[in-house]
């Protein structure tokens, strides 16, 4: 099976059809863009924590070489860039790759950003520390053979962040019904309930895998305060994992 095999090709037509629209905070990736800084607290947090490395210091990241699985416009990769990071973007939607170089590019970051799949990536024997693996799981035909080339794509000690959606009722309610259909957040049919995940069932995966789980928070959303926050006990609907792949020899 050839890396084209084992995306979807209906899941890439949908993130290209919204490709231009990545960097506009009120567009059709306002989730994203309000779920960001949440997700970027415990991305640097759990880095940072691996590699010993201080965020108050300048370019904390630096040496470090990550890559953003699914990067869309950049949301995620960028940051890493500022944080000193050799960065590679990968995407299998061709369009959303010129808009993360131009607005890279723009803020005058270099970021070596690819059209191509964690599969293909692997199979050229490409490595990194850390793999950013964010909200793409969901929409892969094949989890765990997705997942076995993210362990690929991780040196021996390297860190995965990966986050997903819970499958369950409140989550069709909130990511799919709510999302969707009443906030119009997302276009329709963005996501599908059957190929949400459990937080055990990706855990399993995980470990399937090669990779050795170490956390799991939940990304909750206050309606109140209109904010994203990180639990260590609500997993119900947006939740993250973080995994190493165990030093060898």
């Amino acid at each position: 099976m050839t890396s084209s095999q084992r995306t979807d090709p209906s899941e890439i037509a949908k993130f290209e059809a919204m490709a231009a629209e990545w960097w506009d905070p009120h567009g059709k990736f306002k989730p994203l863009h309000m779920l960001n800084p949440c997700r970027l607290d415990y991305i640097t947090a759990q880095i940072a924590e691996e590699f010993d490395r201080d965020l108050n210091t300048p370019a904390p990241f630096a040496g470090l070489r990550i890559l953003d699985i699914g990067c869309g416009g950049g949301l995620l990769a960028e940051p890493m860039a500022r944080l000193g990071a050799d960065v590679v973007g990968a995407d299998p939607a061709e369009r959303n790759i010129p808009v993360a170089r131009i607005h890279a590019a723009q803020q005058g970051l270099e970021i070596d950003y690819r059209v191509t799949t964690a599969e293909a990536l692997a199979e050229a024997g490409e490595q990194f520390d850390v793999v950013l693996n964010m909200e793409v799981v969901e929409h892969v035909p094949d989890p765990q053979g997705y997942l076995d080339a993210c362990r690929a794509l991780l040196k021996p000690g390297g860190l995965m962040i990966c986050s997903t959606i819970n499958r369950n009722a409140k989550s069709f309610v909130m990511a799919i019904v709510g999302a969707e259909y009443v906030m119009r957040w997302l276009p329709k049919g963005t996501h599908e309930w059957q190929k949400f995940i459990t937080p055990d069932e990706l855990y399993e995966l995980l470990r399937n895998a090669g990779l050795e789980p170490v956390d799991r928070k939940g990304f909750v959303f206050n309606p109140v305060s209109w904010r994203w926050s990180l639990s260590t006990r609500d997993l119900s609907v947006n939740y993250v994992t973080a995994s190493i792949r165990p030093t060898e020899g």
